[in-house]
């Protein structure tokens, strides 16, 4: 049964958005992380395939909406700091379905002149991309995997916006918790770091199943994490989850900025702090780096 959420909602046959995308090249038979992740935020672009596996997620986890609204909330404040320090370009990698407001809303408040090159490996993203994130000019959409960093950097795209030359925000926001340790998540990091000159930051989340050490009757619920790992391995990409001390060293040359690696309601909050339970609740550790 067809499905029309919209002007710029998919439909179940595989076709939808300005992108022009052929249903052949997307994949609908298994849900894909990018899409599950809309649907937690509670949008439209995704399939009901994507739908029943965010619910299955959701049962195991019920906190799940809290995690990503609180990880999007993490993304909008970083790029804000990063623009106030100057940075005048971005590079969004593992963008996903846009949600307004986006990368480059986010910094063009500051700063009209920003930059930003989103890049993701879902062709449902890429259908939306012209309309909804390259429009306004001086943003563009490259359609490539973080899990091939040198065809990131090459990409023609990315290689027309970004100047190498001067400081680069690069964002690997709730993405390389997507990656597994046999492919090299810290490599990956590091090579998109060495094609960026110092002053660059590197803004990063990740999933974790380390509950908030803040919470004395926090524990890791393995039934409710081996429900959501479950459901994740029958997806596109799978979830690898990773404690502080795995996550921290990810940010290789780039240094730390205050307050540090924390859970992410906790970065730079601009409201009211979360209680231990929340912050326990809330899965994602998030933090940004200076490079040089």
């Amino acid at each position: 049964m067809d499905r029309v959420e919209g002007e710029q909602g998919v439909t179940e046959n595989g076709v939808g958005g300005p992108g022009g995308i052929p249903a052949e090249e997307i994949d609908t038979s298994r849900p894909h992380p990018a899409r599950m992740y809309d649907y937690y935020l509670d949008g439209w672009d995704n399939y009901e395939v994507d739908r029943a596996a965010a619910e299955r997620v959701i049962e195991a986890h019920p906190q799940v909406r809290l995690s990503a609204r609180a990880n999007r909330a993490f993304l909008r404040r970083a790029v804000r700091e990063a623009v106030r320090g100057g940075v005048r370009q971005i590079i969004d990698i593992g963008t996903g379905i846009p949600t307004s407001p986006n990368t480059h809303e986010v910094a063009r408040e500051s700063a009209p002149d920003v930059r930003v090159a989103y890049v993701d490996n879902d062709p449902i993203v890429a259908t939306h991309a012209e309309a909804k994130l390259t429009s306004a000019g001086g943003a563009g959409f490259a359609l490539a995997d973080v899990r091939e960093p040198e065809t990131i950097l090459g990409h023609p795209v990315v290689r027309e916006l970004i100047d190498f030359d001067r400081p680069v925000a690069l964002l690997l926001v709730a993405v390389l918790h997507f990656v597994k340790d046999e492919e090299d998540p810290a490599g990956i990091v590091a090579t998109l770091g060495d094609a960026l000159p110092a002053g660059s930051l590197l803004v990063m989340s990740h999933a974790t199943e380390e509950p908030y050490e803040g919470y004395t009757e926090g524990r890791t619920d393995t039934v409710a994490r081996d429900g959501v790992l479950d459901v994740y391995r029958n997806a596109t990409a799978a979830l690898n989850l990773r404690g502080r001390a795995a996550v921290e060293p990810l940010f290789g040359d780039f240094a730390l900025l205050d307050p540090g690696l924390v859970r992410v309601p906790l970065w730079r909050p601009d409201g009211p702090v979360p209680g231990p339970k929340e912050l326990s609740d809330t899965v994602f550790y998030g933090g940004m780096g200076r490079k040089g």
